[in-house]
């Protein structure tokens, strides 16, 4: 972190943001970005039988697979890696792509419709690459000339970040094996409970503490009605769609006691997350499961975790409603070349699927331009 903060102070008047963000392009070392290469290596091989993939429901595909009636295509080793994986994947509760992988059908079906071998994801990341590494000569020629300790010292710590900021991503990688094995062993205490008649369905066990679990197997507790009220208020609070960032101790939405200001000619405020800029037809998802985004658009959602990033790849720019410059989506986006604009309140019900907007990573605005 300290490797990718300093030299923006060093190169200060010598090099922009846009052009820093693009030393972190197409970075090594992550296993995010390793995943989605990995995954549209899947779609690669599933051009073979590219109407069967993009003409069936990924629903439907996903229990031909369970099936065993697919083509094989690599999904089993690509499971084996990553199969722990699942948008919001640390909540234990949340089905894992070895359970469910529909949302990888789905991506897989985005990646077939991409026709310009030059948007294809692993020509993106290639070229991202090598425009990180012609900006970090660029830039070290133009800070010798200006300022040679400290440009000797920033391209140093230029070539540090891009081979350490990707790495960032294997913290949270690391412990997820641990929390697959949690939810296997839960599944399975859930399945006793539910041939024992004290649970309706093994994943209700989901609903309950670990002392009401406990009690249902030692003392043969029914919890049937605690877990299906649960699970009823769960599904009604899923269909909110949004969520405060923050509520006082009386319940209070924060956000509500400083309004956003309105949109100046059609300009949305947030946050610089990867600079650049990109103009296209808007796709807003609140929910990566089956979505659909056709190459070239822009990916409105209200949040984006690893789960979220092979959408990413055929992306033209990402916005999002809450974020960080060092969370996932914008890293990822980064390291693909896209412009993203974090933290723009209220994203998904000011913009439209279908309207034209300029993404400004740099300057992090969104435009909605007049139809």
């Amino acid at each position: 972190m300290l490797a990718g903060a300093l030299p923006a102070g060093l190169l200060g008047g010598v090099a922009t943001r846009e052009e820093l963000d693009t030393v972190l392009g197409g970075m090594p070392h992550n296993v995010t970005t390793e995943m989605d290469l990995a995954l549209w290596a899947l779609a690669v091989r599933a051009r073979e039988h590219r109407d069967l993939f993009l003409g069936t429901p990924p629903e439907a595909l996903a229990a031909a697979y369970a099936a065993g009636e697919l083509p094989d295509i690599g999904l089993a080793g690509f499971l084996a890696k990553y199969g722990m994986r699942a948008a919001a994947e640390i909540d234990v509760g949340v089905p894992r792509w070895e359970e469910d992988p529909a949302p990888l059908f789905a991506t897989i079906a985005n990646y077939l419709r991409v026709d310009d071998p030059g948007q294809a994801p692993d020509a993106r990341f290639e070229a991202a690459a090598a425009r990180a590494e012609r900006m970090i000569g660029t830039l070290a020629r133009r800070a010798r000339a200006r300022r040679p300790v400290r440009g000797r010292l920033a391209v140093f710590l230029l070539r540090r970040s891009r081979e350490l900021t990707g790495l960032r991503e294997i913290g949270k990688f690391a412990w997820l094996p641990a929390l697959q094995a949690a939810r296997r062993q839960l599944l399975l205490v859930g399945a006793d409970l539910v041939r024992q008649s004290r649970l309706e369905q093994a994943g209700d066990i989901m609903f309950l503490t670990l002392q009401e679990a406990g009690a249902a197997v030692r003392d043969g507790i029914d919890v049937r009605p605690v877990a299906a009220a649960r699970r009823a208020e769960h599904e009604r609070e899923a269909r909110r769609r949004t969520v405060p960032g923050a509520l006082l101790s009386d319940g209070t939405d924060v956000e509500a006691l400083a309004p956003a200001p309105p949109a100046r000619d059609g300009v949305l405020t947030g946050m610089s997350g990867a600079a650049g800029r990109a103009t296209g037809r808007a796709r807003v998802i609140r929910d990566p499961m089956g979505a659909h985004l056709e190459p070239g658009e822009i990916l409105v959602a209200p949040t984006t975790d690893p789960g979220w990033t092979p959408l990413f790849m055929t992306a033209a720019g990402l916005v999002t409603e809450t974020g960080s410059p060092v969370a996932h989506g914008p890293t990822v986006a980064r390291e693909y070349g896209i412009p993203a604009v974090i933290c723009v309140r209220d994203a998904t019900a000011e913009i439209r699927t279908g309207q034209m907007i300029t993404v400004d990573g740099t300057a992090g605005t969104v435009r909605v331009e007049p139809e």
